[in-house]
């Protein structure tokens, strides 16, 4: 398995097909969400996936300070198949690019609700109450860096 970390700029067509792919067929399809998916985030982001062989196996998006919000943020967190782990590996590679890249001391997500408790495992903590974004509950989490 590979963890791949690029900027958007640096990916090629066939890994940002792969990457909407896999967003759209999740956040979209999967979760019977429509909203524009594919975002003017996306070019001014990091995207890290996890690949074995040719499989994307998982997927964050990495949004530098000041972007979304005034510290980094992570978003777009996918595995194609829950419960083996890749999610939150690929967060903690994520969380340590962020460390080693950028000058915050935290990380805000806006966490679907009922993935909360996979954040808390990964030190973040809930910093509003549940909100709807796109019909589905969440809440805004932020981790501080060490």
């Amino acid at each position: 398995m590979n963890i791949i970390i690029k900027h958007f700029e640096e990916l090629s067509i066939q890994e940002i097909h792969a990457i909407y792919q896999l967003r759209v067929s999740v956040f979209v399809v999967e979760q019977n969400c429509p909203y524009q998916e594919i975002d003017d985030i996306d070019p001014i982001s990091y995207h890290a996936y996890l690949k074995h062989q040719d499989k994307l196996l998982a997927y964050i998006r990495i949004i530098p300070p000041g972007i979304k919000f005034d510290d980094a943020s992570i978003g777009r967190v996918i595995s194609t198949q829950r419960r083996k782990g890749y999610g939150s590996l690929l967060m903690r590679e994520g969380i340590k690019f962020i460390q080693d890249n950028f000058a915050t001391s935290s990380i805000t997500i806006e966490a679907q609700q009922y993935a909360i408790d996979f954040y808390q495992q990964l030190g973040f903590e809930a910093i509003s109450k549940p909100f709807l974004e796109d019909d589905i509950p969440h809440v805004k989490m932020r981790l501080t860096l060490k």
